[in-house]
């Protein structure tokens, strides 16, 4: 007898997270602890502004392998009271004396980076100082805080104080992330130090019993600083100077000069007209863009109608439509990750409070452990920004002094045409798009809830001819996408390996209800409402 095995291994668990409602106000993060704080800052009187820049800040310590100070991102908000949507970009930005023969190109055509353009000798531009571009994420979530937060800049960075205290307990899903960068981190001896043991992962208990836990390095004193000194104290001062001081010994072209004269900027979101709704994005280095120019083409192509959910031709529809738009920004843009492995290293969360304000925020260190780089006076792990850039010369994103890359960034605001408002975002780098615009769709073209949207199967469409689809849509869907397109596979939406984006949702159903989901197959996840 024969058998027929098409996988080798397939999870057999099918998994729900219902949305959480709330009349107060609704956090939801990649991390119950993250939410957790989100949520005691809605409790205490503090806005979602408030609510995000501490939920930031506690991600930065409970997942640092995504995020945290030594990263970037962007921010979109919506002011209910002045009804006024604004973005924060804060970016990471190329050192001002970054030069493109820093990276220079061996002649192969794939490297670590797993990019379409060519290898960067000893992938430099992935890990190591020359991949380190210059950090906004402290400028950019003060620079919300101060605009349109209600609390003190202490109050919102003690959960993240305590929590580097605390340190991070090991658990399988910390192991796994762990793995993730194990080859490359024991290159780099003070993130080996605090992430691996004889070159593994920690156990998850000691010989005692206890749950083990990973001690930041000097993280929670660097976090105590800030909090004394206020967040411009990683730009200009002592501790400025301790940064740039270990960036030059570790080899990086970031000095002094480049912390002092970084800058953070609220700008106005693009906003586009889909339908009868109205969509924010953010309007440059992100992928707010493609997303307007996906919403136009879906708009003339796929039409109203008062079914459930989407069908064979919806989907097919999504399928032309993500292809062309990647064509696009590929060609034009600049943008070429390779989709098999740009999960990235990426945190997003979404809030909204009792008045209806909303967040949606993405931050990164751009890949699992950034750069690799951790600065020993301070602990804190630094980004591989510079991996954002074409280390081609003369393309639309080549390196260039002071230059900030083109991102897959997009978190979004929405206005639904039936009265609710939302704010939805993920991470997964080249992923993020695809999720943002399809979970739109189904929030705008079919009135799904939260609940209904986040579990709808989807496909991925990342700048290759390859479509990924969810292993729970319909045969019918699955077969029309099977004979159209050429490259199609069939897949779980799971932790590892990542395919279809980790998106985070929040909706403003009325003045009196809100509700939240968030990524489904994370054990880690979570909405938490006020």
């Amino acid at each position: 007898m024969i058998f027929d095995f098409p996988e080798i291994f397939r999870e057999q668990w099918n998994l729900r997270k219902p949305a959480v409602t709330s009349s107060n106000g609704v956090v939801a993060t990649q991390h119950y602890l993250a939410s957790k704080v989100g949520a005691s800052v809605l409790a205490r009187g503090g806005n979602a502004i408030d609510a995000a820049v501490a939920g930031g800040l506690a991600l930065g310590c409970v997942e640092p392998w995504m995020s945290g100070i030594g990263g970037g991102g962007f921010m979109t908000l919506y002011d209910a009271k002045q009804d006024r949507v604004s973005v924060v970009e804060f970016g990471m930005r190329a050192p001002l004396r970054a030069d493109p023969s820093d990276y220079p190109l061996t002649g192969n055509v794939t490297g670590a980076s797993s990019f379409h353009w060519p290898e960067v000798l000893d992938d430099r531009n992935v890990h190591g100082p020359f991949a380190i571009a210059t950090p906004g994420y402290l400028k950019g979530i003060a620079l919300a805080l101060e605009t349109y937060g209600s609390w003190d800049w202490s109050d919102v960075i003690e959960p993240a104080c305590q929590l580097a205290e605390w340190g991070l307990p090991t658990h399988w899903y910390t192991q796994l992330q762990i793995l993730r960068g194990a080859r490359t981190m024991r290159r780099y001896h003070e993130v080996e130090q605090v992430y691996l043991r004889d070159g593994l992962p920690p156990e998850t208990e000691d010989d005692s019993g206890a749950t083990n836990r990973i001690l930041l390095g000097n993280l929670p004193n660097t976090l105590r600083v800030l909090q004394r000194e206020g967040p411009n104290a990683f730009y200009v001062g002592e501790l400025a100077e301790k940064i740039s001081d270990d960036l030059a010994e570790a080899g990086s072209k970031i000095q002094v000069e480049d912390l002092e004269q970084y800058e953070a900027y609220i700008t106005t979101p693009l906003k586009h007209n889909y339908r009868e709704h109205e969509v924010f994005a953010p309007s440059r280095r992100s992928a707010g863009p493609t997303l307007v120019q996906a919403l136009m083409t879906l708009e003339k192509q796929m039409s109203t109608n008062d079914w459930k959910c989407p069908n064979a031709s919806d989907y097919e529809i999504y399928a032309r439509t993500l292809l062309d738009s990647y064509e696009y920004r590929l060609k034009h843009l600049g943008d070429g990750t390779n989709e098999e492995t740009s999960t990235g290293a990426t945190s997003h969360l979404s809030v909204v409070d009792r008045d209806g304000n909303m967040v949606s925020l993405t931050q990164t260190l751009m890949s699992v452990f950034g750069s690799f780089v951790m600065l020993p006076e301070t602990g804190i792990l630094m980004n591989n920004g510079m991996m954002w850039f074409d280390p081609r010369p003369h393309t639309p994103n080549s390196v260039a002094p002071g230059r900030r890359p083109l991102s897959n960034m997009c978190p979004v605001i929405g206005k639904i045409q039936d009265g609710r408002n939302f704010a939805l975002g993920a991470c997964g780098g080249r992923q993020i798009f695809p999720a943002v615009f399809q979970i739109l769709s189904f929030l705008c073209d079919f009135s799904m809830d939260t609940t209904d949207a986040l579990h709808q199967a989807r496909i991925d469409v990342s700048g290759t001819d390859l479509i990924t689809i969810m292993d729970d849509m319909s045969a019918e869907a699955v077969s029309n996408l099977r004979t159209k397109f050429p490259n199609t596979r069939v897949r779980r939406n799971s932790v590892s390996p990542g395919l279809f984006g980790v998106p985070q949702l929040v909706v403003m159903e009325s003045s009196s209800s809100m509700s939240g989901g968030c990524f489904i197959p994370s054990p880690v996840s979570q909405v938490i409402g006020n």
